[in-house]
């Protein structure tokens, strides 16, 4: 299947704009008198053509790394030193496998990954699925939105954390609800670039980076229960549902904001978009697990030396990396905080509820506006309140973490089974379709989710 490209250049290749290229004054995606990626040129353009060809992959794996997924690493270098960096490499291949199937999907189809669950598996199976993604999410957006006003305290001790929370509610409601989807993937994909305060705080902190490659590539477990919950914690924060439907209807948000607004002129592809998509996912995908790579060795080689082993929430890493490693690693924690919480507490509630309208058949997408989808719109505000207010009935954040991780553990398997059955159906992906080792890989992936679902929920048993 080939999809017409929407620009045509007086050179031999044509390219597709992506919508986010829209905002920054590029025509076709390529301004008047730029080398097109590809081209000959010098490295400043070069890296311009590379940050052109990012988008929803960056946002998607940057939004990986919520303060919740920072809480979860620190907890690992804190509790097991070095012990757990395999991990990060061990992940990273199966996460962006599993995130280009997805995106391939929504390029292939023209549809979102619950649209095509519904059209190929029925209802009954997604309508549970988006019912656990959703409680899962709103767990995991009220941890987060403690945790943002958790770090703001911790520099500006005289703000209220009342105040802090709603303020952060409100401010990324209305970014989302009221702000055209072109602007709003740039804010996302700038955002993005605030996981760098990760790795320059793990640099700071002067590691032993022979021990660092050491436990980067030789695993060590213990098999201790404990061990077995905080392996399985990172596996669910790394690989997670809310990333799946994300990322695939992100995939279709592009295709919408430079004129295909029907699934039929969105259907299929060529090799010039999935080439892009590759570059975009992979890219995401690596910086994602590169940022768990240093903020483990960080609190590894700073919080475990010094005998602080018991971490339960991204602000307290960051309280405790101050005396040891100073104030420049301290700011940078805590500013990571916010900044990620900015970026993935909008993507997990989009993801409820793309996943809920494609579910009931509703319009959805951030190029819409609020009264053409307001189901959509509706779930992310409900999803949003409700995980305000789990900040102010007492619920443990750290209690919320393992409620959602629990939920992921059970939807995942059940959602990648799906992924997989569509990704191989030649009928759906036409030449698109898995190659026998991406099928591999992901059957693997699916079958490893699957036991690390059961292997938390055995680990939580008295």
């Amino acid at each position: 299947m080939a999809k017409k490209n929407i620009v045509e250049l007086t050179v031999e290749k044509t390219i597709e704009a992506p919508a986010h290229a829209l905002e920054l004054g590029v025509e076709g995606g390529i301004k008047i008198g730029q080398a097109i990626p590809g081209a000959k040129s010098q490295p400043l353009q070069k890296a311009r053509n590379y940050w052109w060809l990012l988008g929803p992959g960056l946002t998607t794996g940057a939004s990986d790394d919520d303060p919740s997924g920072i809480a979860t690493y620190s907890q690992a270098g804190a509790q097991y030193g070095f012990g757990l960096l395999w991990l990060a490499a061990f992940t990273f291949p199966l996460m962006a496998i599993i995130q280009e199937m997805c995106a391939r999907i929504g390029l292939v189809t023209g549809r979102g990954l619950a649209g095509n669950i519904r059209v190929h598996f029925g209802r009954k199976v997604l309508y549970i699925s988006t019912l656990f993604l959703f409680a899962a999410n709103t767990f995991n957006i009220g941890a987060d939105i403690g945790a943002m006003a958790n770090a703001v305290q911790l520099v500006a001790p005289r703000f209220n954390f009342g105040f802090l929370v709603v303020g952060f509610t409100v401010v990324i409601l209305l970014l989302q609800v009221f702000t055209p989807y072109v602007r709003y993937a740039k804010y996302l994909k700038w955002l993005a670039l605030v996981l760098f305060a990760y790795i320059l705080s793990a640099i700071l902190s002067k590691p032993n980076w022979g021990t660092v490659v050491h436990y980067s590539a030789i695993p060590h477990i213990t098999f201790s229960k404990e061990q077995i919950l905080l392996i399985c914690a990172i596996l669910g924060t790394t690989i997670t549902p809310y990333l799946f439907f994300w990322q695939t209807s992100q995939e279709i948000e592009e295709e919408i904001a430079v004129g295909q607004t029907t699934i039929t002129s969105r259907q299929g592809s060529d090799k010039e978009p999935m080439k892009k998509m590759r570059i975009d996912v992979w890219t995401g995908m690596f910086l994602s697990n590169l940022v768990m790579f240093f903020i483990i060795a960080a609190c590894a080689s700073v919080l475990y030396t010094h005998g602080i082993h018991n971490i339960t929430t991204a602000a307290q890493a960051a309280e405790a990396l101050k005396p040891f490693a100073g104030n420049a690693t301290f700011w940078l924690f805590a500013a990571g905080i916010v900044g990620t919480g900015l970026l993935a507490i909008p993507v997990m509630a989009g993801a409820s509820a793309y996943a809920i309208s494609e579910s009931i058949g509703k319009r959805q997408g951030l190029n819409s506006k609020l009264k053409q989808a307001s189901a959509f719109y509706g779930v992310i505000i409900i999803s949003m309140i409700l995980g305000l207010a789990l900040n102010f009935i007492g619920l443990n954040p750290i209690k919320a973490l393992i409620y959602s991780a629990v939920l992921n553990g059970m939807v995942a398997p059940v959602i990648l089974v799906l992924i997989m059955l569509i990704a191989r159906n030649k009928h759906v992906m036409g030449d698109w379709k898995n190659s026998r080792l991406s099928a591999a890989i992901g059957w693997t992936l699916t079958g490893l989710m699957a036991i690390s679902g059961l292997a938390a929920i055995y680990a939580l048993i008295p």
